[in-house]
């Protein structure tokens, strides 16, 4: 596809693809004839000649989804083709006890499973870049900024800080959705079982590496809705750190750069453009998350035992979902290996408002000893005057400051608060995870 290398790179694309979906489709009717036979159900042989056939390369995906428009799904065309490659023995007992919705449910959480373990691999390789770009600038002064104009001075060990805390936290729920199996036969009864329906689903599970769950859960889409807002999340953090990489690579900003190398980050038309194109893919991708994490949330009311049109609205925005967040996190861990920091020019941009980043400082210093109000109103004076402010506020009769004392209180390495020991904590609990504390 023309924009996939830009919109879903990375290795979930394959994880997620037609052929990724068929083999789980699969691997579903697989386990089930071979839980069957743990419990007795069926020869053992029987489930091995179902299970041997169970090979993707056997079947043409894309016949099955052309066949799928019959029955609105492409498990019950799977199933017929499945069928069709066994003895008459075994082929009375392919898909046995199960509806397409426990096949397409339990492949679905088996694409997410192996979907979310590379997103998880990329995650924590961000976090151990951003762990190690944290702690090498624990103490380099930056300028914080809010309704994006200077506020007060921060470090940009912080702001990689917080980055790292976001996306620490937002890995560490997406690791503990647990994808369970599903199958319940047409209205979560198993009756096709029998007694044996609760033992079949045990072995069902434990066979494909699943959770077990209490019931099936046809219409109680939970475990889909865990998985997306976990999704969501993690996109969400992402599109949060490529969008300060954006900002602080503005040419007027200049306090990040990705490394630009043949190729990488120029223009069609410009030759003189060093685009920070990892963050700006990563923040694309991250971009499109919510409105499928709130296509699914908006079709979680499953009506009665199985849905008529809900369930099917999940299949294509689940999919995407899973795409755009593993390719919004193999972009930021591409943006945050080449990214360089300009510590020089975090100190100019501090240096451009004269000492006014500061004022804070030099009003709660003096409070005190002449009054919040006429300290306020003084320095604010002082400010609007320009010029060199720490001679300004030396000069006024308010506040009797010398000059020395008023520069170092104009100092921004000077007004840090807690800011290392925040970064500090973080650090730790990167190290926590790590250890598996």
């Amino acid at each position: 596809m023309l924009f996939d290398e830009v919109l879903a790179a990375g290795p979930v694309r394959d994880l997620v693809s037609d052929g990724a979906w068929l083999r789980a489709m699969l691997e579903a009717e697989a386990a089930l004839a071979s839980a069957q036979a743990d419990v007795g159900l069926v020869e053992r042989s029987v489930a091995d000649e179902i299970a041997g056939a169970c090979d993707p390369a056997r079947f043409d995906v894309a016949q099955l989804g052309r066949d799928a428009a019959d029955s609105g799904n492409p498990a019950a065309p799977l199933a017929r083709a499945l069928t069709a490659l066994v003895s008459a023995d075994a082929a009375r007992y392919v898909h046995f006890g199960a509806t397409s919705q426990d096949v397409v449910d339990t492949a679905a959480m088996l694409v997410s499973r192996r979907a979310v373990s590379a997103v998880l691999v990329d995650v924590w390789a961000c976090c151990d870049a951003l762990g190690s770009l944290c702690a090498e600038h624990r103490d380099t002064v930056q300028a914080g900024r809010t309704l994006l104009q200077q506020a007060l001075p921060t470090t940009f060990g912080l702001t990689v800080a917080g980055w790292l805390s976001s996306l620490g936290a937002a890995g560490r729920a997406l690791a503990g959705v647990r994808p369970a199996a599903q199958l319940g036969g047409a209205v979560g009864t198993l009756a096709s079982l029998g007694e044996a329906g609760p033992a079949v689903l045990a072995k069902y599970a434990r066979r494909l590496g699943l959770a077990e769950p209490d019931m099936p859960w046809h219409t109680d889409r939970g475990r889909v809705l865990d998985l997306a807002t976990g999704l969501g999340r993690v996109s969400a953090s992402v599109g949060k750190i490529a969008g300060d990489v954006v900002l602080l690579a503005q040419t007027e900003v200049g306090e990040l750069s990705e490394v630009a190398g043949p190729g990488v980050g120029g223009s069609s038309t410009m030759p003189h453009k060093r685009n920070p194109v990892a963050a700006v893919a990563a923040r694309a991708a991250a971009a499109q998350a919510p409105g499928m994490v709130a296509t699914l949330l908006a079709n979680s009311g499953h009506e009665h035992q199985r849905a008529a049109g809900a369930w099917h609205a999940e299949w294509r925005p689940l999919t995407e979902l899973l795409a755009a967040t593993g390719s919004a996190v193999w972009w930021l861990r591409t943006s945050v290996s080449r990214l360089a920091v300009h510590p020089d020019r975090m100190r100019e941009n501090l240096a451009r408002t004269g000492g006014a980043l500061l004022a804070e400082r030099v009003t709660t210093e003096l409070t005190p000893r002449v009054g919040r109000l006429v300290a306020h109103d003084a320095v604010a004076e002082c400010v609007r005057a320009g010029g060199d402010l720490a001679q300004r506020l030396a000069e006024h009769p308010a506040l009797g400051l010398d000059r020395e004392r008023a520069a170092e209180l104009l100092d921004p390495a000077g007004y840090l608060g807690a800011a290392g020991e925040f970064v500090d904590r973080a650090l730790a609990a990167h190290a926590r995870r790590k250890d598996g504390q």
